[in-house]
């Protein structure tokens, strides 16, 4: 029987799981494995790392996400002040979020790829440092070209830790592929919300500089990322004496590929109505209400902390109905309330908001996990190409959607997106949850 925890342990657990001997977690198939880091520490386990989640390694790396897409999200709640500032068109600030979004959708599925066969520990904290360079660049930029300099860093950033860290969350599982998902994810999204209200409340009316205040957050990254790649470290050594067979999946080579295609478009709708949220909602709500930059920095907040809230509700329900469940309640549950927004008033803006952000997140989890058993053993890969797919496919969407707010107007932007959903329908053609998770054939 593993001992209880006591209050004073549950405080230490952070430092104490990161440094585990003991683990529960699946191999690159999906298996779950017990091994061992090091016989150094003889301490039991807690019951989390004996049920076979390591949910301090998982709440590592949340926490990080959350700082990562803070960091990240001021870009896009500076746009008002910069717009001013520079004098900037929309489609130059679509040209902003693509340059952004751009660098780390190509080198997200390199960076996956490369690591599936020789992982990097360690790269997570490099990844951070570029990012504080990026928030200082911006936070001191004279001209456009340094804006776009500045976002190409932070770019880069999301692109080393997005993969790698969604690894650290796969190994750390213990099998619980959608919590652990949710868990990671959530993150990003609680930053994402909170990056705009840090924006409105500290760099609207600081200015422009005070965005450097932010790379303390980035230098704390890097310290809990440090340790993070420890844990990693350990456990891709102990895994490397372990002789452990490779897996494909139990489905044809073109139905994984008609899947892949099918998920990749779904993870499009679903990044393109949050790009046209995230970069031009606060355009939108000033434009047809008439409220103040940080009333309309407070409303994106609350549709991404709704986003933030189906996140971790999506996870679970994955686990226990399966993602594909979760995928087809999010589209048919969605899709009334994206059309009827356009035509709200206020008050029910601030409601459906909440519902579509609520329902819209919930399958992302889903998504990236109904990947990853497509494809087994790519986990770094798959991350690559979904959270890069979703990076890019939003900083094109934003460029476009920029150039369509300027020739017809931002109530068309919305009017347009609010049908995307329907591409959802497309779920139709992935395989039932029976055949993916049929046994898998060895190598």
């Amino acid at each position: 029987m593993p001992r209880r925890i006591s209050g004073t342990r549950i405080a230490l657990l952070w430092c104490h799981a990161l440094s585990v001997r003991t683990y529960y977690a699946d191999d690159s198939a999906g298996v779950r494995r017990r091994g061992v880091v090091s016989v150094a520490d003889t301490t039991a386990p807690s019951r989390n790392e004996a049920d076979g989640t390591v949910f301090a390694v998982l709440l590592a790396v949340s926490f990080c996400h959350m700082l990562n897409d803070i960091m990240q999200s001021l870009l896009s709640s500076l746009y008002p002040m910069l717009k001013d500032d520079f004098n900037l068109t929309f489609g130059q600030i679509g040209l902003l979020t693509l340059t952004f979004q751009g660098t780390a959708s190509l080198l997200q599925p390199l960076i996956g790829m490369y690591t599936d066969k020789k992982p990097l520990p360690y790269s997570l904290p490099v990844g951070m440092c570029s990012t504080l360079f990026g928030l200082l660049t911006l936070a001191f930029a004279h001209s456009y070209g340094f804006l776009l300099l500045g976002a190409a860093l932070i770019g880069f950033g999301s692109a080393v830790f997005h993969p790698e860290s969604s690894r650290v969350a796969r190994m750390a599982s213990g099998g619980r592929f959608g919590l652990a998902q949710s868990v990671f994810q959530v993150g990003g999204n609680f930053g994402t919300a909170i990056g705009p209200l840090l924006g409105a409340f500290i760099v609207v009316p600081k200015g422009q500089g005070s965005v450097a205040w932010f790379s303390l957050a980035a230098l704390l990254g890097i310290v809990v990322l440090w340790q993070v790649s420890g844990w990693y470290s350990r456990y891709t050594a102990a895994r490397a004496r372990r002789s452990v067979p490779a897996f494909v999946s139990p489905l044809s080579r073109r139905t994984v590929v008609v899947s892949l295609v099918v998920l990749a478009l779904l993870v499009f709708t679903k990044n393109i109505y949050t790009a046209s949220m995230s970069s031009y909602f606060t355009f939108y709500t000033i434009h047809k209400f008439g409220v103040s930059v940080q009333e309309a920095q407070v409303l994106l907040f609350i549709f991404l902390g709704a986003m933030a809230v189906g996140t971790v509700a999506g996870g679970p329900f994955a686990d226990r109905f399966g993602p594909k469940a979760v995928i087809w309640f999010s589209i048919l549950g969605v899709l009334p309330f994206t059309l009827a927004l356009p035509y709200a008033d206020l008050f029910w803006t601030r409601i459906l908001i909440v519902l579509i952000g609520l329902i819209l997140a919930s399958a992302f989890s889903a998504i990236v996990v109904f990947a990853q058993e497509l494809v087994p053993g790519r986990v770094g890969m798959i991350a690559g190409i979904f959270f890069g797919f979703a990076f890019g496919m939003g900083g094109i969407a934003a460029a476009a959607l920029g150039e369509l707010a300027d020739l017809k107007g931002i109530d068309f932007v919305y009017q347009v997106c609010s049908y995307l959903p329907l591409l959802g329908l497309l779920t139709i053609f992935l395989p039932s949850m029976k055949a993916l998770r049929a046994p898998a054939t060895k190598r």
